[in-house]
């Protein structure tokens, strides 16, 4: 099941976009030479940021869905690359249900073809920027039953959102939607494990018209205030595995990690 959409709004191609240079940074094709110059400007630490972000995903969300969660609300998307949330958690509960969102015309358009529900599920898909964090809600509760659990995604996308634009009280007020026995799963580029590298990732993505807001351990912390972290709690993405699954190769990472129940 899908929800069909009349008008895929217009794509600007000229100006780098998070999504898009999150695509090329993952090898992918969907992504236009505006999005390129920002990637390739990048240490290649860069790549290995956005390959570990997409494990660490994978793993959370199979953890979930292997501990019942049958709805998720995946904010900040990005254009899909398989296997997707929705597959993630369908091999375990193909009942699941999936609402995506995102701020880039581009991800919409691709959601349209290639995120395709199984019989027994639902996905559905809208454009809408993280900031605007009611309008996403309301969207969701459309496919989503906000009286049971839902999961809530937040997957490389609050470093996009700098302190000026409140990235705490945003996420503050999406998992104030949410009912007890949700959760959150979080993962926040650090400026305090790798400095010198995340300042030139800062810099280079401002050069293409993208703010960063990359924070400390702390600061990432303050994102989960009055939610019960799972185990192994806040940890670099290379770290955190749930239980029963192999723990991922050891390998340094710029990024923080974390599952959290809402009690």
């Amino acid at each position: 099941m899908t929800t069909d959409h009349p008008q895929t709004p217009r794509i600007d191609t000229g100006r780098a976009h998070p999504a898009r240079v999150y695509d090329w940074l993952l090898g992918g094709k969907d992504n236009y030479p505006v999005d390129e110059a920002v990637g390739e400007t990048l240490p290649p630490e860069a790549r290995d940021a956005a390959r570990q972000n997409r494990a660490f995903m994978n793993r959370a969300v199979a953890h979930l869905a292997a501990r019942g969660v049958d709805q998720f609300l995946d904010i900040g998307t990005g254009i899909p690359t398989e296997p997707n949330l929705h597959q993630i958690v369908q091999r375990t509960v193909p009942s699941a249900r999936v609402v995506y969102a995102d701020n880039d015309p581009i991800v919409l358009r691709h959601a349209e073809a290639l995120l395709v529900s199984s019989p027994e599920g639902a996905t559905d898909y809208i454009q809408a920027d993280v900031r605007e964090p009611d309008e996403i809600v309301r969207h969701a509760r459309e496919i989503l039953d906000f009286d049971r659990p839902v999961a809530l995604s937040l997957i490389a996308l609050m470093h996009f959102v700098p302190d000026d634009q409140d990235a705490h009280g945003i996420v503050r007020r999406l998992v104030e939607t949410l009912p007890s026995g949700s959760h959150l799963v979080l993962s926040h580029a650090a400026i305090d494990l790798f400095p010198e590298l995340a300042e030139q990732v800062i810099a280079q993505y401002a050069k293409g018209g993208i703010r960063l807001g990359f924070r400390t351990r702390a600061e990432v912390a303050r994102f989960f205030d009055g939610l019960e972290l799972l185990p192994p709690g806040l940890v670099t993405a290379t770290e955190w595995y749930g239980e029963g699954q192999e723990p991922p190769a050891r390998e340094d990472s710029g990024i923080y990690a974390g599952v959290a129940r809402i009690p």
